[in-house]
Protein backbone atom coordinates (compact mmCIF):
# COMPACT_ATOMS: atom_id res chain seq x y z
CA UNK A 1 0.00 0.00 0.00
CA UNK A 2 2.96 2.39 0.25
CA UNK A 3 3.11 2.70 -3.53
CA UNK A 4 -0.59 3.53 -3.61
CA UNK A 5 -0.08 6.30 -1.04
CA UNK A 6 2.82 7.77 -3.00
CA UNK A 7 0.63 7.94 -6.10
CA UNK A 8 -2.01 9.90 -4.16
CA UNK A 9 0.64 12.30 -2.86
CA UNK A 10 2.01 12.78 -6.38
CA UNK A 11 -1.47 13.46 -7.77
CA UNK A 12 -2.07 16.01 -4.98
CA UNK A 13 1.19 17.81 -5.73
CA UNK A 14 0.34 17.90 -9.44
CA UNK A 15 -3.08 19.43 -8.65
CA UNK A 16 -1.46 22.06 -6.43
CA UNK A 17 1.00 23.01 -9.18
CA UNK A 18 -1.81 23.19 -11.75
CA UNK A 19 -3.83 25.39 -9.39
CA UNK A 20 -0.93 27.79 -8.89
CA UNK A 21 -0.28 28.03 -12.62
CA UNK A 22 -4.00 28.50 -13.34
CA UNK A 23 -4.10 31.38 -10.82
CA UNK A 24 -1.25 33.10 -12.64
CA UNK A 25 -2.59 32.75 -16.20
CA UNK A 26 -6.29 32.53 -15.34
CA UNK A 27 -7.24 36.12 -16.21
CA UNK A 28 -5.62 36.91 -19.55
CA UNK A 29 -6.78 39.66 -21.90
CA UNK A 30 -9.18 38.06 -24.34
CA UNK A 31 -11.05 36.07 -21.70
CA UNK A 32 -14.77 36.84 -21.80
CA UNK A 33 -16.37 37.93 -18.53
CA UNK A 34 -19.99 39.12 -18.32
CA UNK A 35 -21.50 40.33 -15.02
CA UNK A 36 -25.17 41.23 -14.75
CA UNK A 37 -26.72 41.51 -11.32
CA UNK A 38 -26.07 38.30 -9.41
CA UNK A 39 -25.13 36.37 -12.58
CA UNK A 40 -21.53 36.01 -13.78
CA UNK A 41 -20.45 34.26 -16.98
CA UNK A 42 -16.74 33.62 -17.51
CA UNK A 43 -15.35 32.01 -20.66
CA UNK A 44 -11.53 31.74 -20.60
CA UNK A 45 -10.91 31.53 -24.36
CA UNK A 46 -7.42 33.07 -24.37
CA UNK A 47 -6.36 31.03 -21.34
CA UNK A 48 -7.57 27.89 -23.12
CA UNK A 49 -5.52 28.77 -26.20
CA UNK A 50 -2.37 29.38 -24.13
CA UNK A 51 -2.81 26.12 -22.18
CA UNK A 52 -3.39 24.24 -25.45
CA UNK A 53 -0.19 25.63 -26.98
CA UNK A 54 1.83 24.78 -23.86
CA UNK A 55 0.46 21.21 -23.72
CA UNK A 56 1.04 20.72 -27.45
CA UNK A 57 4.66 21.79 -27.13
CA UNK A 58 5.13 19.61 -24.05
CA UNK A 59 3.70 16.52 -25.76
CA UNK A 60 5.77 17.25 -28.89
CA UNK A 61 8.98 17.37 -26.83
CA UNK A 62 8.03 14.20 -24.92
CA UNK A 63 7.25 12.46 -28.23
CA UNK A 64 10.66 13.42 -29.67
CA UNK A 65 12.48 11.79 -26.75
CA UNK A 66 10.48 8.54 -26.81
Amino acid sequence: MTGFGKIFILIGVVFIIIGLIWGIIGKLPGDISIKKGNFTFYFPIMTSIVVSIILSLLFYVIGKFR
